[in-house]
C-alpha cells in the first residue's frame, strides 16, 4: 500500500483553492478603495474653499494609491497588465501614476528549471541540443511570459526564447472576471462609461496572448505591412524563427537597444544636455516614428499592435524604434477602421459636429446631461481619442463633477474600440513622458483622408501618399 504524501497533497488543496483566494483578496481590498472614496465624497461636500478640496483629494488619492499598489504588488498577474493602463499620467490621479509607474515589468519570474523543462516540452529536444548559450537570468519577466537571450547552435547571432508562465491562464481569468463584477458595479453607481464592455474586450484580447502561434503569425503580418507600406518602416519589428514557434514557446531575433523609460538616462550617459536641441530632436522623432507607424496599422490595415506600453518600445541605434510583443493585436472591421478614420478628421479640423456623426457612426451611445453638449461632447472626444487633451484638461478625472465623462455619460462603447482607445492612450502617455505635447489626430490626418479616399468615402481628393 503506498503511504500518504500529506505535501502532495496540501499542494493540490492549495492549488484548487488558488482561484478562491484571489477572489477573496481582491474583494476585500477593492471594497475598502471603494469604500475609502465615497467616505472621502461625503468629507469633502463639507468644504467650500476650492483650493482646500484639491488638496484634500490629493491625499486620499495618494492614500489609495498605496492600497492599489499593494494589491497589483501582491497579487500580480493580470493586476500588473491593470496597473499599465491605470499607470499612465493622463488616466488617473498623479499619486496613482506616480507609485504605479514602477510597476509594469515587475512580474515574478519563473525558476530556470521549470524554464528549461517548458522549453524542452514545447520543442521536443534538450536545451543543450538547441542552444549553445541560454542565459539562465531572464532579460525581463511580464504578467504571461518572460525572456531570455540565447544562441542557436551553429548560429552567429542571438535570439529571444520567449517562455510562458505555468498555470498563469487560471488565475488571470480568474482576476478579469472579478474585474468584470466590479466594473458592472462601478458603471451602475458611480463612473458613467461602458467600463463592462471594456473588460469583456480584455477577457477576449488577453485569452489570445496565450496562443504564442497566434503572436508569430501577428508579428510577420505586421512586420510585412509595415515594411511593403514604407521605403522604410518606421519601427522595427523582431524576425521569427519560423520552425522554433509552439503555443507556449517563441523564438525570434536579438534586436539591441534600450527600453525607452531608461531614455532619459541614457542621453545623460552620453553627456547630451537633456533640455537641448539634440535630445528634443531624438524624443520628436522617436515619436514621430511611433505614431506613423500606429497611424498606418489603424487607419490603412485596420490590423495593430495594441500594446504600446514602455516595456515593449526599446531605442536603438541613431533614434530608430523596435516595437516588440505581439501577444495583443487588434483586428478592426471596417466599419470602425473608416468610422475612426472620420472622427480623427473631425478632431483634427476642430469640428464638434463631425465628432458627434462619427460617434453615433461608431456606435458609442452618449446621453447628454449639460447645456453646452455639442462642445462637452468635443471636449469628451479629444480626451478619449487625441494624445493632445482639451484646452484646461490636464488628466481624465471620472470622479470629478465637472469632467466631460460626468457630462456626457457613454452608455455603450463598442468592445473592439478599446483596443484603439487604449493605444491613444499610451501613445499619450509616452509623449508626456518624453514631455511633447502633440496631436496624434493631427499627424494621423493624410492616412485617415487616404483611408476614406481609398474606400469611397471621400470623392475626387487628390491625395499625397505618405
Amino acid at each position: 500500500m503506498s503511504s500518504f504524501n500529506f505535501k502532495e497533497f496540501q499542494d493540490k488543496l492549495s492549488y484548487h483553492f488558488r482561484p478562491w483566494q484571489r477572489s477573496f483578496q481582491f474583494w476585500v481590498r477593492a471594497a475598502e478603495i471603494y469604500a475609502g472614496y465615497k467616505a472621502f465624497q461625503v468629507r469633502v461636500s463639507f468644504v467650500k474653499d476650492v483650493q482646500k478640496q484639491d488638496a484634500m483629494w490629493e491625499i486620499q488619492h495618494e492614500l489609495a494609491a498605496e492600497k492599489i499598489y499593494a494589491m497589483c504588488s501582491d497579487l500580480g498577474g493580470f493586476f500588473l497588465k491593470v496597473a499599465q493602463v491605470v499607470g499612465k499620467p493622463d488616466l488617473a490621479p498623479a499619486a496613482w501614476v506616480r507609485r504605479l509607474v514602477t510597476l509594469c515589468d515587475r512580474a515574478p519570474a519563473t525558476p530556470y528549471d521549470t524554464v528549461q523543462l517548458v522549453v524542452e516540452n514545447e520543442l521536443g529536444r534538450s536545451v543543450s541540443e538547441m542552444f549553445e548559450t541560454f542565459d539562465r537570468d531572464p532579460l525581463g519577466s511580464a504578467s504571461i511570459a518572460q525572456v531570455h537571450r540565447a544562441r542557436l547552435r551553429g548560429d552567429k547571432d542571438d535570439v529571444v526564447v520567449k517562455v510562458q508562465h505555468p498555470g498563469v491562464r487560471d488565475l488571470m481569468m480568474t482576476d478579469i472576471r472579478n474585474l468584470q463584477a466590479f466594473a458592472l458595479y462601478m458603471q451602475k453607481t458611480d463612473i458613467k462609461f461602458d467600463l463592462f464592455s471594456i473588460t469583456k474586450e480584455m477577457e477576449k484580447q488577453i485569452g489570445f496572448e496565450f496562443d504564442f502561434a497566434r503572436e508569430a503569425d501577428a508579428m510577420e503580418r505586421i512586420r510585412h505591412f509595415l515594411y511593403k507600406n514604407n521605403t522604410k518602416s518606421p519601427v522595427l519589428v523582431p524576425r521569427l524563427l519560423p520552425d522554433m514557434v509552439t503555443r507556449k514557446v517563441l523564438l525570434m531575433e536579438y534586436i539591441d537597444g534600450i527600453p525607452i523609460l531608461n531614455l532619459g538616462d541614457e542621453i545623460a550617459k552620453r553627456g547630451i544636455n537633456p533640455g537641448g536641441k539634440i535630445a528634443a530632436t531624438a524624443k520628436q522623432n522617436i515619436l514621430k516614428s511611433l505614431t506613423l507607424a500606429y497611424g498606418q496599422m489603424i487607419l490603412k490595415s485596420g490590423f495593430f499592435h495594441a500594446d504600446p506600453h514602455p516595456g515593449n518600445i526599446l531605442i536603438c541605434k541613431g533614434s530608430e524604434v523596435a516595437l516588440l510583443d505581439y501577444g495583443q493585436v487588434k483586428d478592426l472591421p471596417d466599419n470602425l477602421r473608416l468610422g475612426y478614420a472620420r472622427l480623427v478628421l473631425a478632431i483634427a479640423d476642430n469640428d464638434p459636429i463631425g465628432a458627434a456623426e462619427s460617434y453615433r457612426e461608431l456606435g458609442i451611445e452618449t446621453l447628454s446631461k449639460c447645456e453646452d453638449e455639442q462642445k462637452e461632447m468635443f471636449k469628451l472626444a479629444q480626451t478619449m481619442f487625441d494624445t493632445k487633451l482639451p484646452p484646461g484638461v490636464v488628466m481624465l478625472q471620472p470622479f470629478s463633477e465637472d469632467s466631460s465623462i460626468k457630462k456626457i455619460a457613454v452608455r455603450a462603447f463598442p468592445e473592439e474600440l478599446f483596443s484603439v482607445l487604449r493605444t491613444v492612450h499610451l501613445l499619450r502617455g509616452l509623449s508626456v513622458g518624453l514631455g511633447i505635447n502633440y496631436s496624434c489626430a493631427e499627424q494621423w490626418r493624410p492616412i485617415a483622408e487616404e483611408a476614406l479616399y481609398l474606400a469611397g468615402r471621400i470623392k475626387g481628393w487628390l491625395f499625397q501618399l505618405i
